[in-house]
């Protein structure tokens, strides 16, 4: 008898660039370790996807950031029925802190990208789709 899908767990990510660079991490631990990403995790009771992001992002970063703005949404389904699946939301984020990104909690290491450098990154699919989404944002604003 085939098993029931797990219903999918609530987690959030933050996007936050720098001079058209943005901010992933390495993760340590699975289910993507190894891999570079937008710094979030899971939800914890009663919190809205935007606390999940913003405090995830402290978390694994040591940078507070504010105001977010969702970007983009994913439905992650597991290898299996029997593997988490996971219901993403991805938030754009601003920050005054000019603070260097700290690797904490799930980070192994964080460093500040392009959209290019995204591309060749050992990197979710949800990650380099939002990095082209990104990169067309920054070719379409006026030079300044």
């Amino acid at each position: 008898m085939p098993s029931t899908p797990l219903p999918p767990q609530a987690a959030s990510s933050a996007i936050l660039e720098r001079d058209g660079r943005f901010l992933l991490i390495r993760r340590k631990n699975p289910p993507a370790a190894d891999l570079y990403a937008y710094p979030g995790g899971r939800a914890e009771p009663g919190e809205t996807p935007a606390e999940t992001a913003l405090r995830e992002f402290f978390e694994e970063t040591g940078i507070a950031v504010r105001d977010p703005v969702l970007f983009a949404t994913y439905d992650l389904k597991g290898k299996d029925d029997a593997s988490p699946r996971f219901f993403l939301s991805v938030f754009r984020v601003l920050s005054d802190d000019t603070h260097e990104a700290v690797a904490a909690d799930d980070a192994a290491d964080a460093g500040w990208f392009t959209p290019a450098e995204i591309r060749r990154l050992p990197s979710p699919k949800s990650v380099r789709e939002c990095a082209e989404r990104l990169a067309e944002e920054i070719a379409s604003r006026p030079a300044g």
